[in-house]
């Protein structure tokens, strides 16, 4: 997967956001990066984040069409082209998280991406929930210096964990799962475990060193065609954009909770930065006023089946016999009805940029200068 391209050349006119620090390359207005190290970063998370770790640890990477814009190829990630993880380590200058489970030739000199495809926070010690990322993270944390002294490279220093980026963004998966077998309330009912252990995650690595934590609210889940094809037939649950009521209040309510747990922690943890970004925000913005951002169909998926309003299909899905894709170029926000597209996730990444939606309005940039 390598390093990024550098530059400004590829850009989509239709666009019109300012970033404000270093380039996405599909974004206008170029900003120098101002990291004068490395920038180390460790992230956790489902498959909004992944990278490749599902595919490193099943031996299954993901079929064609994922991957066709960017990377021509499928690339271990649930999109047609980069994650908002991708452009966020573009902005700093920096390759492309390289994910733990990767046995063959792994870079982890500038941190390493726990984050697996279907993750969530519960149940606990099920491969690969938060807790055994965390896990991961920990046996790691241990044997990087250890193996560094004794002359292996493309490691991290002791030093430097204390000064890394700790990004959490997991959460979907444990709403989504609890919509199937659980009652509203009952899942409202559920949220705080689920917190818990997004609360532990951040102890551990804080009692480890870590200082830096970057956290991620969960998505309006309530907009994704998957969950709209299955249970979208009561008009009467709908919003004014189509989006379904129930599932977006449950994300609502685990955001307030993880807002709460992070105002919560900031005291408690000594000499340690907290940002918490509203992710909900950022995206339900985009599907609602999709056509001032030059996108067309925000419920419905790219790739998928069964056309027109949300082409999902439970039994067709991207990938397999049968799926149908939108064009290449076509301005899709949802790829597989459940994961972004590309050109959806390079809007989300250039508004976490902006610090706009993050608190405290903390740069993303800012803990690359503590490197």
């Amino acid at each position: 997967m390598g390093a990024p391209k550098q530059g400004c050349s590829l850009m989509y006119p239709l666009f019109t956001l300012h970033v404000i620090f270093c380039t996405l390359p599909l974004l206008p207005l170029p900003v120098h990066c101002q990291c004068t190290k490395t920038p180390i970063i460790f992230n956790f998370g489902d498959s909004n984040s992944d990278t490749g770790g599902f595919a490193d640890g099943l031996g299954l990477n993901f079929a064609p069409p994922n991957g066709r814009t960017y990377f021509h190829q499928p690339a271990g990630r649930l999109s047609d082209g980069r994650l908002m993880i991708d452009f966020l380590r573009e902005s700093l200058n920096t390759s492309y998280l390289t994910p733990y489970l990767d046995s063959l030739g792994p870079n982890f000199s500038n941190g390493a991406n726990f984050a697996i495809s279907g993750s969530a926070t519960l149940p606990r010690f099920v491969p690969f929930s938060l807790d055994v990322q965390v896990s991961q993270f920990l046996r790691f944390r241990a044997r990087s210096p250890a193996l560094m002294s004794k002359g292996y490279k493309d490691l991290v220093g002791d030093g430097d964990f204390q000064n890394a980026l700790y990004t959490i963004d997991i959460g979907q998966n444990d709403l989504a799962g609890s919509f199937d077998y659980l009652t509203y309330a009952q899942v409202i009912d559920k949220i705080p475990s689920f917190i818990t252990e997004i609360k532990y995650a951040i102890w551990n690595i804080y009692q480890s060193g870590g200082k830096n934590f970057w956290v991620h609210n969960t998505g309006p889940l309530g907009c994704a065609p998957q969950k709209l094809a299955l249970h979208g037939q009561n008009a009467s649950e709908l919003d004014e954009h189509g989006c379904l009521h129930p599932l977006n209040n449950a994300a609502k309510a685990f955001n307030a909770q993880l807002r709460a747990l992070c105002e919560q922690l900031r005291p408690q943890l000594t000499n340690a930065t907290i940002v918490y970004v509203d992710l909900y925000s950022i995206k339900y913005d985009l599907i609602a006023n999709a056509p001032n951002y030059g996108f067309q169909n925000p419920l419905m998926a790219c790739c998928g089946n069964g056309g027109p309003p949300y082409n999902y299909n439970t039994n067709i899905n991207c990938g397999r016999t049968g799926h149908t894709v939108c064009n290449e170029g076509s301005q899709f926000i949802s790829w597989d009805g459940v994961h972004y597209t590309e050109a959806a996730n390079a809007v989300f990444a250039s508004k976490i940029l902006s610090t706009n939606y993050s608190s405290p309005r903390v740069n993303f940039n800012f803990f690359c200068n503590k490197m």
